[in-house]
């Protein structure tokens, strides 16, 4: 027999064999480096704390460069409590959380949450208010923030359905600029009254 003819089976069958082993284990590490984030961020991201996002649903892209902000430090990084879990009661905030996590680690967190559905939080909203944060959306949002922010296709975060209390944190950072933005967010936002702002966060909460 042919020697190479003889190893390409094995190799072959090698591959077939172990494939799903790799498969098997990475899902098994992604799904336990995920399992700290859930402490804080809820089973499958789907936070139930008004001031944590939820990030179930989140583009992969997304949620790497939101990590890599925390790491350049391009984003506040403000200490909160554990709602859930082992640590529950104790404070951490994401520039602790990311300390010890290698790029690989970030990405299967990233894969994880972006396969996950995003669980629109239920909340109070005024209505009259959505309805003219819908138009100020349309007007100033949506080429970046695709179908009234629902979309995780434009890398850009889902707004529609997320924490009312959050965005609004995330909206005074951006007014303080605590954190950091893009060349083509930033017009946009100055444009921005905080009345606009206001309209803004109550069209997203209208999302259910």
């Amino acid at each position: 027999m042919n020697k190479t003819n003889g190893i390409l089976p094995l190799l072959v069958l090698g591959v077939i064999i172990n494939g799903p082993v790799i498969k098997d284990s990475y899902a098994a590490d992604a799904a336990s480096l995920a399992g700290q984030c859930e402490d804080c961020h809820g089973k499958d991201g789907a936070s139930q704390e008004p001031k944590i996002p939820i990030i179930g649903g989140y583009s992969a892209t997304y949620i790497t460069d939101s990590l890599a902000a925390y790491r350049d430090e391009t984003r506040p990084c403000p200490d909160v409590e554990y709602p859930a879990g082992e640590h529950k009661g104790e404070t951490t905030s994401m520039c602790k959380v990311i300390e010890n996590l290698s790029e690989e680690d970030e990405a299967q967190i990233a894969d994880y949450f972006a396969a996950k559905p995003f669980v629109r939080a239920k909340q109070d909203f005024d209505a009259d208010l959505a309805a003219k944060g819908k138009g100020i959306h349309n007007l100033r949002c949506k080429k970046c923030h695709e179908d009234g922010g629902s979309s995780p296709d434009d890398d850009a975060g889902i707004l529609a359905g997320q924490w009312t209390p959050y965005l609004e944190s995330q909206f005074e950072d951006y007014s303080a600029g605590k954190r950091a933005m893009t060349k083509k967010m930033k017009p946009k936002m100055d444009e921005l009254s905080a009345d606009d702002i206001k309209a803004l966060i109550q069209y997203f909460a209208s999302f259910q």
